[in-house]
């Protein structure tokens, strides 16, 4: 394996995913591992999904699931449309399917049923799309949209007191299970920062590419860090999640 690299929420932006995987140069050597959050944004989110098939049968890849993930997968299989998703991207996504038929419907259903809640790598990292909270690890959450909607994590390592040490008995469990936790989610852009952030041993990668910021690719073992342009760049005509 000669690289693993974690790619952030793409929110339909195609054009921005392109473009990181001609920045990267991916070769067959390499993983590629996705943080979830494939759709609701820009308007190619089923076109998103079309490319990731069809990388997936070349490269190394691990699809992680993230919210909109799970709405998006919600709809393929009822035709139900959850309002609070339509107002979050979810009436554009439906709009990119407009010209798909109902085998094609049914091949990225299955692609979205078959992501992953989260993946751990050989170097006791971990992938996730937003965090989990139980002290003893994703494996013992009880509550498994955590997986996909946490913020907790996140927070905490953020905001975390620098001089607390790893084997005080106030230093948070969580953080202490693996080398390292990749999550999306929480676009930096929250923070004023365009490019991915680092809150002890977790790292965000979700650089607001749904809204008016990049996508991001992190590789996790020298922390080179590839961007696309700005979205609203890539797709002047429109508005994102705005």
């Amino acid at each position: 394996m000669e690289r693993t690299l974690v790619i952030g929420d793409i929110h339909g932006g195609l054009r921005a995913f392109v473009q990181i995987l001609e920045r990267v140069e991916i070769t067959a050597n390499d993983r590629i591992i996705f943080l979830g959050d494939y759709v609701d944004g820009w308007s190619e989110s089923a076109q998103v999904i079309d490319f990731l098939i069809d990388l997936s049968k070349i490269y190394t890849c691990v699809f992680i699931k993230g919210n909109h993930d799970i709405w998006c997968e919600g709809w393929l299989e009822s035709e139900n449309v959850d309002t609070v998703w339509a107002k979050h991207g979810g009436s554009g996504t439906i709009k990119s399917y407009e010209r798909y038929s109902l085998e094609q419907k049914e091949n990225h259903l299955s692609f979205f049923k078959n992501m992953k809640n989260y993946f751990i790598d050989e170097q006791n990292r971990l992938f996730i799309h937003a965090g989990f909270s139980s002290m003893h690890g994703p494996e013992k959450e009880h509550y498994s949209t955590n997986y996909s909607w946490d913020r907790t994590l996140w927070e905490m390592a953020l905001t975390m007191d620098k001089r607390i040490q790893k084997d005080s008995l106030s230093y948070p469990k969580r953080l202490l299970l693996f080398n390292e936790i990749y999550i999306g989610h929480t676009p930096t852009l929250n923070y004023g920062i365009d490019v991915p952030m680092q809150g002890c041993n977790v790292w965000n990668i979700d650089t607001g590419a749904g809204f008016y910021g990049k996508l991001s690719c992190i590789d996790v073992d020298t922390k080179i860090v590839y961007q696309s342009d700005v979205l609203k760049e890539l797709y002047p005509n429109e508005k994102g999640r705005n």
